[in-house]
């Protein structure tokens, strides 16, 4: 804030976009679209696997490669229908909403903190999600959809980048918060990599046919 002859007059940070924006950086901006038809293209074509099998159960998902990478086995089971409809329809909600904001992210339309917040609970109800699912492929089902994954895949990245951008103004003064963020890629590759040991221990005995 500066005094002029008639007062004090409000500065406008230039990063921060228009007044109660979130300046989103490009690379996050591109992070958001690109996780969002990543996870768009998944959930749209698990749907339409879904309807194949609906309407021939004899029908091969393209998912189906092997007895541990198997759509179709995923496919039948309660767990594909928690709500009482194919848990892609609410893939296909969710990450329509991402690819839309991830448009808007990289035309530089400087969105609200308070929808960057609202994004980031999404992406972690959605994380949750799919830990359960995770779970339940690992532990229950006893075989992986490879789609899935990919959605896994994308989710908890989303969620990383969505916090990131809401909890910005905490950076500078919230150690902790300062500390989440510089290592958040680490901790995500930590995930990738205890998810990547899970699978491999679950189904050593079908992996270890194959070396």
């Amino acid at each position: 804030m500066t005094v002029t002859a008639t007062g004090p007059v409000e500065q406008t940070d230039p990063s921060a976009g228009e007044p109660g924006g979130v300046a989103v950086p490009r690379r996050s901006a591109w992070w958001v679209l690109i996780a969002g038809v990543i996870g768009l293209t998944a959930a749209m074509t698990l749907t339409i696997e879904k309807i194949e099998i609906l309407i021939n159960p004899d029908y091969v998902p393209t998912c189906s490669i092997n007895p541990v990478l198997s759509c179709g086995s995923v496919m039948i089971t309660p767990q594909a229908s928690v709500f009482g409809f194919p848990n892609p329809l609410i893939g296909i909600v969710s990450f329509a909403v991402v690819v839309v904001t991830g448009v808007l992210a990289v035309a530089k339309v400087a969105l609200p903190r308070w929808y960057w917040a609202g994004l980031a609970v999404g992406s972690l109800l959605g994380t949750v999600f799919v830990h359960w699912l995770i779970f339940q492929s690992l532990y229950r089902i006893g075989a992986l959809c490879p789609y899935c994954m990919v959605v896994w895949s994308v989710t908890v990245p989303l969620l990383v980048v969505a916090t990131s951008l809401a909890l910005q103004p905490q950076r500078s003064g919230n150690a902790v918060v300062r500390a989440i963020h510089t290592w958040r890629w680490s901790l995500v590759a930590l995930w990738f990599t205890a998810v990547i040991l899970l699978i491999l221990e679950r189904f050593w005995n079908y992996w270890s046919t194959l070396i």
